[in-house]
């Protein structure tokens, strides 16, 4: 594999005794000359006796917060209460999405214009950030005079973006609606990671979208709001053309579309008609249902807020809305249904309940003739400017027709990409930012941004696990150890021995090692010969292995077959739900090393020597500066800091690794400083 990743940093010089220089860069992470697949493949074969942990854990979680919060809703009782219920969404809502950048000029343009029968194409470039182009199509009726009602479409998960969903477009203007449908970040001629055959090096809409996005956290970015971003400044664009009528604007896609639908009435209140099309049902039914959502997908803080998808919606209230769903859908009708009933009884208080509307088309995902129709009726009903309730013809014009750049890609014109305001944004933050020396200091920002201020000393509950036989480890006996670092959620944790101890641990008082491991202990127990040689070198310490929630004995056997480490897998889709908690999911792995540090000591331990290995060696840092039972911090194969991770286009941490915001607050060097004192070893 490629251990060279393309950064814009140099080699961070650490410093300090004990400490080695570091030679990998933040592609390395997950260990020189190993590929991630390549380990958790051969890890899979490996003990697993907590495949639906992580993923119970989660539902739990949300069928809390889903039930309160439904509660809560078909409680309100009077008009006041609807009122005061949807200002406070708002509020919530702009929590999770702001704060917004300043708007700044759009330097429209016109490339290229499309001709027809009774309307016209225009091929629109917009600036929605300085320098961020945004490709779009408007579609302008010239069969009709005087100002028209206007609608803003966004796109689904095609690949050529706006010339995918072409069709609602057509028939809309057909009936005499404006409407401007624009490119989606990383799809259609918006590609963020282009080749120097214009295609994508990561992989086109949901592969460009979790990349970039999950990058965004560690700056306190998500990419929710930067596609929502497009989505208001397409509807300024819009109300710049003098054939819109700003009384009747409309919004309506379908899938990702649907989610950008649906974010974008909960952030702007100018539309007076909605339309999202398969997406809305609840977070439960997607959880439960093992439906990852890209990153945009995954409002930060939404589930800590006790938000939901109705929510989005209702901020909109009471302006005309319709929920169009299909009965054969991953999105689950039944969510969809169940939104639909609680947004009709707020509009119901509202005096306003005939201005909500439900529609499932009877075949499968997608934007397909019964459900746009049912959406021309909808708005048709609103603006009264046509009387049609079925689609006219259309004609579907080649992709190239619709480009706004000369061969099909933004980067062409030297447009500025997510990555380049990411990297840029993590190099203002460590300028502001600067050293964070005072341990105090330091770890009260650990806290804060782990969301762990419930980590001090606790004594765990645990079971102990009968071993297997013939594992090829470097002591011939161990016993296993589920240590309940919270309720639902175990750690387990590997005593090596010479002789059997089915039991639970004696009060020896010797000291002892505590590694963390990278994907599996099993499989770094039989493999790894670090451990091997650790284990060997410090025969009088006794030798404990853990894996951290998510990994090893608790991989999650989630979402698809084999797919833990896929853009849609299962590390991720955990990962994404903490992210909605405002838990970050690498603060509860390192709850996972503290409890165990405390269930060490209960047995008699006082000297603790910490290691980690690769993505073991983040929560053993963050557990390594907060515990005062780790006298000794021993880090492998550990990234530089994550200012590196954030200016390499090329990364690869999961966003199970990623800390949301660490870059406003402290980086991991400020952390390896702050180990010196305990006998730190950075190892390459």
């Amino acid at each position: 594999m490629n251990t060279t990743p393309i950064s814009r940093r140099s080699a961070l010089q650490l410093g300090g005794a004990g400490i080695l220089a570091l030679a990998m860069g933040a592609g390395d992470v997950a260990l020189a000359a190993e590929d991630d697949l390549d380990i958790v493949a051969a890890a899979r074969d490996g003990v697993n006796r907590f495949p639906r942990m992580v993923q119970e854990y989660y539902v739990r979680r949300v069928r809390q917060i889903e039930q309160a919060s439904k509660a809560r809703r078909m409680a309100l009782d009077t008009r006041a209460d609807a009122e005061a219920y949807i200002a406070e969404i708002r509020d919530k809502i702009q929590q999770c999405m702001g704060p917004w950048p300043e708007k700044t000029p759009l330097n429209a343009k016109v490339t290229g214009t499309l001709e027809r029968d009774t309307y016209r194409v225009e091929n629109v470039i917009f600036e929605s950030r300085p320098g961020f182009l945004v490709t779009a199509n408007l579609y302008v009726p010239t069969d009709r005079e005087g100002l028209l009602p206007g609608v803003v479409g966004t796109c689904g998960h095609t690949r050529n973006g706006k010339a995918g969903y072409q069709e609602f477009a057509q028939g809309l203007v057909r009936q005499g609606y404006v409407v401007l449908i624009y490119d989606p970040i990383g799809q259609g001629e918006r590609l963020q990671y282009v080749n120097e055959n214009l295609d994508s090096r990561v992989g086109v809409g949901v592969r460009e979208h979790l990349h970039a996005g999950n990058q965004q956290f560690l700056v306190g970015e998500n990419i929710a709001s930067w596609r929502a971003w497009d989505g208001i400044r397409a509807l300024d664009y819009l109300l710049t053309r003098p054939e819109v009528d700003p009384n009747h604007v409309g919004l309506t896609g379908n899938s990702g579309g649907g989610t950008m639908t649906t974010w974008l009435c909960g952030v702007e209140q100018r539309w007076t008609m909605a339309a999202p099309s398969c997406f809305v049902t609840t977070f439960r039914r997607n959880l439960e249902n093992e439906e990852p959502q890209d990153t945009e997908q995954c409002p930060p803080k939404a589930l800590a807020l006790g938000l939901d998808h109705a929510d989005f919606l209702l901020a909109n209230a009471p302006d005309p809305l319709i929920i169009l769903a299909k009965e054969k859908d991953f999105f689950d009708v039944r969510g969809s249904e169940e939104t639909f009933e609680q947004i009709q009884h707020v509009y119901g208080l509202l005096g306003a309940r005939d201005q909500v509307g439900f529609f499932a088309g009877k075949g499968h995902h997608g934007y397909t003739q019964d459900n746009r129709e049912a959406m021309y009726r909808w708005f048709n009903a609103v603006t009264n400017v046509s009387d049609a309730t079925s689609e006219p013809e259309l004609k579907i014009e080649e992709d190239a027709a619709l480009y706004c750049t000369p061969k099909g890609q933004v980067s062409e014109l030297g447009s500025k990409t997510v990555f380049d305001y990411t990297a840029a944004k993590s190099e203002a933050l460590a300028k502001k930012r600067g050293a964070v020396n005072d341990p105090i200091e330091l770890r009260d920002k650990l806290i804060a941004t782990l969301r762990i201020k419930d980590y001090r000393d606790h004594t765990p509950e645990y079971r102990v696990m009968k071993p297997v036989d013939g594992t090829g480890y470097p002591m011939p006996r161990h016993t296993r150890y589920a240590v309940e670092t919270e309720p639902g959620i175990q750690a387990i944790v590997y005593r090596l021995q010479e002789e059997n101890l089915p039991a639970r641990p004696p009060q020896t008082g010797a000291n002892a090692i505590l590694y963390v491991s990278h994907v599996s202990t099993d499989y770094e127990l039989r493999n790894e010969p670090f451990v091997k040689e650790l284990v060997e070198q410090n025969p009088d310490s006794v030798f404990y292995a853990m894996d951290v929630r998510g990994i090893g004995e608790s991989r999650p056997d989630v979402a698809r077959a084999n797919s833990f480490l896929e853009p849609y897998g299962g590390d991720y889709m955990h990962a994404s739900h903490a992210v909605m908690l405002d838990q970050p999911y690498v603060g509860r792995k390192t709850l996972d090393v503290l409890r165990t540090l405390d269930w060490l000591m209960a047995h008699g331990h006082r000297q603790v020597h910490l290691v980690g290995r690769g993505w073991g060696a983040l929560p053993a840092t963050f557990a390594g500066v907060l515990s005062n039972h780790a006298q000794q911090i021993t880090l492998k194969a550990a990234p530089k800091s994550y200012a590196d991770i954030a200016e390499t286009e090329m990364y690869k941490l999961p966003l199970s690794y990623i800390l949301s915001g660490a870059l406003n607050e402290f980086d991991l060097p400020d952390c390896y400083r702050a180990l010196e004192s305990k006998g730190f070893n950075l190892i390459v």
